[in-house]
């Protein structure tokens, strides 16, 4: 299953549901928070993985505790959400609180509710990663390779689907952020992205708001 395949399909409106009818926030700006996260999770852990002890600290987890399980069910989603919060400070770090108040400005989502529904969505982000790559059967020396493949896959599926409906309600809820947009928001996200994280990279970690401004055509 493809980034574009989870974000449109069973899985993204089955999360977008839950979190609408737990938070009040309308599934459509909950689709295109997720369709914003996951790409950007997956470039931090890209980065990360870049660390031999990084890498095998995320190899672990995905193997002890996301196997995919939850993308086909649900109930997990608010039983996980403490869980969640964890992943994401481990993930960003000290960047957290800046993430999501670029998150919470860019998709309308209030600074008090971005946080949760984030924990919320970081479980199945986790987890889809998990099973690409129990479907890859990579260990930890493969995650950055991984990792890469699928926001690569991703950004040439959205190339190639311009018509994609996710493109339409990111659109809608990002608005002018997409200043420089090249008609698909969701190809445009994934590419700074992309480029964003080879600067954090360069960086050594100073790179968000390059991704973030990239995200938003800042």
């Amino acid at each position: 299953m493809s980034l574009i395949d989870l974000l449109t399909g069973n899985t993204g409106n089955e999360v977008a549901q839950q979190a609408e009818n737990k938070f009040g926030i309308s599934k459509n700006q909950i689709i295109a928070l997720l369709a914003v996260a996951a790409p950007l999770v997956i470039s931090y852990l890209r980065n990360k993985s870049q660390d031999a002890k990084e890498a095998e600290a995320l190899n672990n987890a995905l193997d002890k505790d996301h196997d995919g399980s939850i993308l086909n069910d649900s109930s997990q989603l608010e039983a996980r959400q403490a869980e969640g919060g964890s992943i994401l400070s481990h993930i960003f770090g000290g960047d957290k609180q800046n993430v999501e108040n670029q998150l919470s400005q860019n998709t309308g989502i209030s600074i008090d509710k971005i946080g949760p529904i984030l924990a919320m969505l970081a479980p199945v982000i986790m987890g889809y990663i998990g099973k690409e790559k129990q479907q890859s059967n990579v260990g930890a020396g493969g995650l950055g390779d991984l990792l890469g493949g699928i926001l690569g896959n991703a950004s040439n599926q959205a190339q190639a689907e311009g018509s994609n409906p996710l493109n339409d309600i990111l659109g809608s809820v990002l608005g002018g952020g997409q200043s420089q947009s090249s008609g698909n928001p969701l190809n445009d996200i994934l590419g700074s992205v992309l480029g964003g994280g080879n600067q954090q990279k360069q960086q050594g970690g100073g790179g968000l708001g390059d991704i973030l401004g990239g995200l938003f055509g800042k």
